[in-house]
């Protein structure tokens, strides 16, 4: 008799499934433009776009034809919402009922909240999807229509309507938005569905309930949507302030990031998951590719199209500090108890996400040693390695330009870390050692040990 697989087995596969899919497809002569691409090339842009990444080693524009990028697009857009999310929208439109599975399914993706009926979260979320990446396409393409044809320019407004929203950071300009610092609109509306995309479903979902049930305005928001949008904040403008310093600093008081504060916060807001950007990323200090690394790390909010360790667990981690701190033992915040469990779990996905990351920088740094030709020779590229890797776990996409440079080995651990930062170290962690053995109900004797 064939064993059910659990919920972490089947998103991964899924994931999987999407991914060489997608290689198989980009690898045909018609999807590109010139010789067909190598299979490492399009296994790492199908797993970037399913991955809603954004790192590329070709020019997406150039290198693609129409039915390329249409197939990328399609990647992004399944990738962002998930394919669990497309199978049951797809099983709500044929009528059948939503079983305990995909309740279940739903429910480990989205965390949701006690009471939330999954059915329509799952229709809101498409729906919501749509207009908002609809909304975002017509208001770009009117920014774009006078320097391009009608097609064209609807063509542009869509892919990078559908880029921002799942927070994936592909464009059709070889230059991401560079060209666009100048255009406050396009900023405006990229950085609106970036925030729409990243913020999390259960976050829109509250606020939309809110607004529309009157008496819900009475009760108190859940902790999760305090915790999500705070952190979000607090990020948001401190990456702001924090990259418009740095610059200015490394500049020894010039003018600083190009496009001062407005580019420096359209630059906090992308690095959060997005990756889009406005200024040359290879040209800005370390200390702002420090910070820039720092908020990629951390990502976006849980139930959304981002990456990340998540806004939620670095604010538990947070309120954690605080509360030991303080010589309290309960964590909390904002007047409510997180339970125990939650916070355990928020130090097993900060711990093992770190432990892999840098696993990765390892040997990402080892697999460049053969491109630089020596180990010392190397070491001069090791900011731009740890970036790479931390915007390939994000699954942000922002690169110093070392990409294309990397060697087919640091490709494969690219592709490795951007899937494992998709469907997230813990359910990565849960997919390799199989189903739970059950052990004996006994607990060892307690014994203390020093620490710091």
């Amino acid at each position: 008799m064939m064993r059910r697989l659990t919920p972490a087995q089947i998103i991964v596969l899924s994931f999987i499934g999407l991914v060489f899919g997608g290689t198989v497809l980009l690898h045909l002569p018609f999807m590109v433009a010139g010789p067909p691409l190598r299979w490492i090339d399009a296994l790492f842009t199908a797993t970037s776009a399913v991955c809603v990444t954004g790192l590329i080693v070709v020019d997406t524009g150039s290198r693609f034809s129409f039915a390329g990028q249409a197939i990328i697009l399609l990647l992004i857009q399944a990738g962002g919402l998930g394919i669990m999310t497309f199978s049951v929208v797809f099983a709500l439109m044929r009528g059948r009922r939503l079983g305990f599975r995909e309740k279940l399914l739903i429910s480990d993706t989205f965390s949701s909240l006690p009471g939330l009926d999954a059915r329509r979260l799952v229709i809101n979320i498409f729906r919501f999807t749509l207009a908002c990446e609809l909304a975002g396409a017509a208001v770009l393409f009117v920014c774009w229509r006078p320097g391009h044809e009608a097609g064209e320019a609807a063509w542009l407004a869509l892919f990078h309507a559908v880029s921002a929203f799942c927070n994936a950071g592909f464009s059709l300009f070889a230059d991401s938005l560079t060209g666009c610092r100048g255009q406050p609109a396009v900023n405006l509306v990229v950085m609106a569905l970036i925030v729409a995309g990243g913020i999390g479903f259960l976050v829109l979902t509250e606020g939309w309930y809110r607004l529309k049930y009157p008496g819900l305005r009475r009760r108190p928001w859940s902790l999760h949507t305090k915790l999500a949008v705070t952190v979000s904040v607090v990020l948001i403008v401190g990456g702001t302030v924090g990259l418009w310093w740095c610059e200015r600093t490394a500049g020894q008081g010039a003018a600083g990031i190009p496009g001062g504060l407005p580019a420096a916060l359209f630059q906090a807001v992308s690095a959060r998951t997005a990756g889009f950007n406005t200024v040359d990323i290879a040209a800005l200090s370390d200390a702002s590719l420090l910070l820039i690394a720092f908020m990629m790390f951390i990502g976006a909010s849980p139930g959304s199209c981002a990456g990340g360790i998540k806004t939620t667990t670095f604010g538990i981690l947070v309120l954690t500090a605080w509360t030991r701190f303080s010589g309290r033992d309960a964590v909390s915040g904002f007047r409510r108890t997180v339970p125990q469990n939650t916070v355990n779990q928020a130090f097993s996905i900060f711990m093992v996400s770190l432990v892999v990351l840098l696993g990765f920088i390892f040997a990402l740094s080892l697999s460049d040693a053969d491109v630089a030709c020596s180990l010392l020779a190397s070491r001069g590229r090791f900011m731009d390695l740890m970036f790479e890797a931390v915007s390939a776990f994000g699954t942000v996409g922002l690169s110093t330009g070392i990409t294309p440079t990397l060697s087919v080995a640091g490709k494969v651990l690219l592709v490795l870390l951007m899937f494992i930062g998709r469907v997230g170290p813990l359910t990565a962690l849960v997919f390799l050692a199989g189903p739970r053995r059950r052990g004996g109900r006994y607990a060892y004797v307690e014994e203390q040990v020093m620490i710091g």
